[in-house]
């Protein structure tokens, strides 16, 4: 199917990278989030897979995603094992086109916030709970014009492109579960006045 004229990266389109990071935690297979820092320009308070801007010097998405882990997160580069790219994504609200990697964590470090004013949280969240029903729903913008997917985890609101993509890897992974899509909801203000800032 075409992308749309509107969908396609233009040349200032900027080149990014997330490491969608699976390990073997306490409570079973997991996948590693942060939350952004409520005081960011853009984005601010959402929940994400470690990741950012490639630079010159990080030969590609993968030394990108394995860099911003180690620099968010402190994961340590040396203790994963890069299992693959996934297909680049565009994000044409920022202009951003974003490739996946996904990883897993051979030998997990001891991981905590990396930049404070970047990163609020850190946090290894189980595959079971993302993939729990009732840790699931429905977000609508208040214009009622956007719908996606998002799960309530480890006390966080996981929505958009993030939402997306561990949906994707649910399905993916054989994890996901029937789960009633119907259940919308509307984004709390608190989360909505974080996502326009610019």
């Amino acid at each position: 199917m075409p992308v749309p004229e509107g969908m396609r990266p233009g040349a200032s389109a900027r080149r990014a990278a997330v490491l969608i990071l699976f390990g073997e935690g306490p409570d079973g297979p997991d996948v590693l989030l942060t939350e952004r820092a409520a005081t960011l320009s853009k984005h601010a308070g959402q929940p994400a897979f470690p990741g950012g801007r490639i630079d010159p010097e990080d030969d590609g998405p993968v030394g990108a995603a394995l860099r911003e882990a180690q620099e968010e997160a402190g994961v340590e580069p040396s203790g994963v094992d890069v299992l693959g790219t996934l297909p680049e994504l565009y994000l044409s609200h920022s202009d951003h086109r974003v490739t996946p990697v996904a990883g897993w964590w051979r030998e997990p470090s001891d991981i905590a916030p990396g930049h404070p004013g970047e990163v609020a949280t850190v946090a290894r969240v189980p595959i079971a709970e993302l993939a729990d029903p009732a840790n699931r729903l429905t977000v609508r913008h208040p214009t009622g014009l956007r719908l996606g997917p998002a799960f309530r985890v480890r006390g966080m609101l996981v929505w958009g492109f993030t939402a997306g993509l561990l949906t994707a890897v649910l399905t993916a992974g054989g994890w996901d579960r029937p789960w009633d899509a119907d259940h919308i909801e509307d984004l709390p203000p608190d989360v909505l006045s974080l996502s326009l800032r610019r």
